[in-house]
């Protein structure tokens, strides 16, 4: 029942000190594209965790933080580094210089591109989501599951035949959750839960969900996938907080 979720083995996407309007639309659109994608700033933490996590892809911003030539240094030290060589890297610049454009994708031969920010957001982010589908990033899953089983202000409850039922939801994607609840009733499979009340930290929404039925080796852990027909505002909300909860997990790697 866990695959509905959204499970499936995917790569990790790092942006690293991606310009403010990447920080934001930019990764809204990839989180709800099924990538998980984090934003990182500190150089020497994004070097150790693609170490951790081999394999996976990091779009950099070379306009900020440090000179050119400290830039080619450092990409040139992770694709050399037995640790991190695995990884596969692209560029992201408002810098249209050809000569600079050359030297990433021909003489060090960045994978994943030289993205020009210049052409808009929705054609860089195209160019991306190209070179995500390209190194398969997304892996089988159709969406991304966060964890979000620490948070205590992350609740569901819907009326049922004997009441109210609540239940502390477990992770959550833009298909389903996992919820740890209190009681429910004895509903077969595929039964329609009306009017379910979901609280995600700041936000609320309420929406119809399908029960599906007992978490593997659980015996109050339960599986619910949300409507199909969910409004777009109640996705937006999700998607926020999946956000959330990946950035704070990545925030507290302690590595």
């Amino acid at each position: 029942m866990d695959e509905q979720l959204g499970h499936g083995e995917g790569k990790k996407i790092f942006l690293l000190r991606p310009h403010s309007v990447i920080h934001e639309e930019m990764l809204n659109i990839l989180i709800m594209a099924g990538y998980e994608t984090y934003t990182l700033t500190d150089l020497e933490k994004a070097r150790k965790l693609l170490a951790k996590f081999p394999g996976s892809i990091m779009f950099i911003n070379i306009d900020e933080g440090l000179q050119e030539s400290e830039w080619e240094n450092y990409i040139r030290k992770i694709q050399e580094d037995n640790a991190t060589k695995d990884c596969r890297l692209g560029i992201m610049s408002y810098n249209q210089d050809k000569t600079l454009m050359q030297k990433y994708l021909m003489d060090i031969s960045i994978p994943c591109g030289y993205i020009q920010l210049k052409l808009g957001l929705q054609e860089s982010t195209k160019i991306i989501l190209n070179a995500l589908e390209a190194n398969e990033a997304r892996g089988r899953r159709r969406s991304i599951r966060a964890d979000c089983h620490d948070d205590l202000s992350s609740t569901m409850n819907y009326k049922g035949v004997s009441g109210m039922y609540h239940g502390n939801i477990l992770d959550i994607s833009s298909m389903g959750i996992a919820a740890r609840m209190d009681k429910v009733d004895d509903l077969p499979a595929n039964s329609m839960l009306r009017q379910v009340q979901v609280r995600l930290r700041g936000g609320l929404f309420i929406t119809d969900m399908i029960f599906v039925g007992k978490r593997r080796d659980s015996r109050d852990e339960f599986i619910l996938l949300f409507d199909p027909k969910m409004s777009n505002e109640n996705r937006a909300v999700i998607n926020r907080y999946v956000k959330q909860c990946l950035q704070k997990y990545i925030d507290n790697l302690k590595i």
